[in-house]
């Protein structure tokens, strides 16, 4: 609850799982509450609501990765400042059963003086007005009454933040000088341990360097850690480096010690000062005249940070989507009942199923919603002639709803024909995919979705063209439609082995999904969603780490390599 406000800032903050390939609705409301009578809204006054998605706020690989949301409301009209805005939810009693999601309240998750009513949960009513949260990072909408009104000049903001805590790996190289001597007929055997400070002040190992033996000045070995595992990625954490003198019987006499900071380990060694003195407190304690027992330098680091697919998006690179439909004469008369394309008013064919389950996650990611849309394998009026080599022709840009529309409108249109070549749609949308790779940056990615009835028949061409598509910005999802055989579709799949073009050249990545669509017939337009997209995240990621680049706007620090792919 924020008290007497009309500016409340919520420092309530929901964690959320994350999921590409599924379409997770939200609703954030805000309430009026009237004191400490009980947990529930129905006697606060409402003051408003706000319906998005969480991939709208946007839509990372069957990979989940957590979304940090937190809610700021601006300006409750109509209400004095003696009255409360409140925004509750307790995170662990919501959750989710394959795509939908479930709240669970509990009274007692928040005491009452601090619970009260912004409840959050998914949209349960039809579509909803899609705000993109993710793509966007902060978002700013006008809450709305009931019926759609707006509540006068009220606004809800809500930011989203990615927490994964994937961000890349460390390499570190150490070596000391100067070291005291604790043996009485050789030298010191030094190693290093580095271990993180926890929460609890407690420590934890990171990594123990190797036995140097009789030196006191040794040089380690260099070696990786995570950046979880070095700082749980929290750059100013506490680090603790102790030095020792290795011991066969395990009695390791200490040399010292010192404490730093991942962010101050990369400050001093931009600067050429990574040096720390190595201190025994017992002698410091001791001994005026003490001043160290030999010294630590840092002779290299390296910060090899591994972005995420959202920290692509947020950064502002946009997935442009673009539907190839086959109109070949295999899929049956449109007119009849029979046919792949007959246009049933009651139920959507599959050519629309597939459509626009996929469409319709994918336009949360393109920030004009306009897709372009392809045909192939049909005679075009008004002479009809035959399409020579699959040529595309292009239906008009526009959102999911309107390639529905156009390819409603076309059907009556042309003349199913043939034959189902491929590969000119994929070398269509890999010219302009082509464009985007000199840019050099992180800005734009191309999803080709096919959707076709039977095996392709130029199959070494298409091979050519999946490969030659394979190093540039660009996605391949084959829908397979009705019950043809499908077998030699998998070898587009790379899923069984790197794909080969004719001349033996292998595919810099694989690139291409393939899914019978029949598998699926039955399930919900989110499971179809979510097989069709599960790796597309992984191919943004690879995409870009194989380049070199980073997302938009952030800026890349000296010393650190370029970004890094874990699978």
């Amino acid at each position: 609850v924020v008290r007497s406000s009309l500016h409340p800032v919520f420092s309530k903050v929901f964690t959320v799982d994350y999921y590409f390939e599924e379409v997770q609705r939200l609703r954030f409301e805000v309430y009026d509450t009237h004191g400490p009578s009980g947990f529930s809204c129905q006697e606060d006054d409402f003051l408003g609501g706000m319906e998005c998605t969480l991939g709208q706020p946007a839509q990372k690989w069957l990979l989940q990765v957590m979304t940090r949301v937190s809610a700021d409301v601006q300006g409750i009209a109509g209400y004095c400042a003696k009255h409360v805005p409140c925004c509750t939810l307790n995170p662990h009693t919501f959750t989710r059963t394959g795509p939908v999601w479930t709240p669970a309240w509990d009274d007692l998750c928040l005491p009452r003086a601090t619970a009260g009513p912004v409840r959050w949960w998914p949209c349960r009513g039809g579509h909803t007005q899609g705000w993109q949260i993710v793509a966007q990072k902060k978002v700013t909408r006008p809450l709305l009454l009931k019926f759609g009104r707006n509540a006068g000049k009220s606004t809800i903001t809500v930011i989203a933040e990615d927490i994964s805590g994937n961000n890349g790996y460390v390499e570190l190289s150490f070596r000391a000088r100067k070291l005291d001597d604790k043996d009485l007929f050789s030298k010191s055997d030094p190693f290093l341990e580095l271990f993180r400070v926890n929460d609890d002040q407690g420590l934890q190992l990171v990594y123990r360097t190797e036995v140097v033996k009789n030196n006191l000045n040794p040089v380690w070995e260099p070696f990786k850690v995570s950046l979880s595992s070095l700082c749980s990625c929290e750059e100013t954490r506490p680090l603790k480096c102790l030095v020792w003198d290795y011991d066969s019987r395990g009695k390791h006499d200490f040399i010292g010690e010192f404490t730093t900071t991942f962010e101050e380990m990369q400050k001093v060694f931009r600067e050429g000062q990574a040096q720390w003195d190595c201190v025994n407190p017992k002698y410091k304690q001791k001994r005026r005249s003490y001043k160290n027992s030999g010294a630590v330098v840092l002779a290299d680091l390296k910060f090899h940070r591994v972005y995420s697919f959202l920290d692509y998006i947020m950064g502002g690179c946009q997935i442009h989507f673009t539907v190839a439909i086959d109109f070949t004469a295999s899929n049956g008369d449109p007119r009849n009942s029979c046919s792949l394309h007959y246009i049933n008013p009651y139920q959507p064919n599959e050519y629309l199923k597939a459509l626009v389950s996929v469409g319709e996650i994918c336009q949360d990611y393109d920030s004009d919603k306009r897709f372009s849309a392809l045909g192939f394998g049909a005679r075009i009026p008004p002479k009809y002639e035959g399409v020579q080599g699959g040529r595309a022709h292009p239906l008009p840009p526009t959102g999911i709803q309107g390639v529905v529309e156009a390819y409603q409108n076309c059907l009556p249109r042309v003349q199913l024909y043939g034959p189902t070549n491929v590969a000119p749609i994929i070398s269509k949308v890999a010219r302009v995919a082509a464009a985007e790779e000199r840019t050099g940056e992180a800005s734009q990615y191309y999803i080709l979705l096919i959707l076709t009835d039977g095996v392709v028949t130029d199959m070494a061409d298409t091979r050519e063209a999946i490969v030659r598509a394979s190093r540039l910005p660009m996605s391949i999802i084959i829908v397979g439609v009705g019950n043809a055989d499908f077998t030699d579709m998998q070898v587009l799949d790379g899923d069984d082995g790197v794909l080969r073009s004719p001349r033996g050249e292998p595919a810099l990545r694989d690139i291409v999904q393939f899914v019978p669509f029949r598998e699926l017939k039955n399930a919900s337009p989110a499971a179809l969603a979510k097989c069709v997209l599960a790796e597309v995240p992984k191919q943004v990621v690879e995409y870009y780490s194989h380049r070199g680049l980073a997302p938009r706007g952030l800026d890349v620090p000296a010393g650190e390599a370029s970004p890094g792919y874990t699978p």
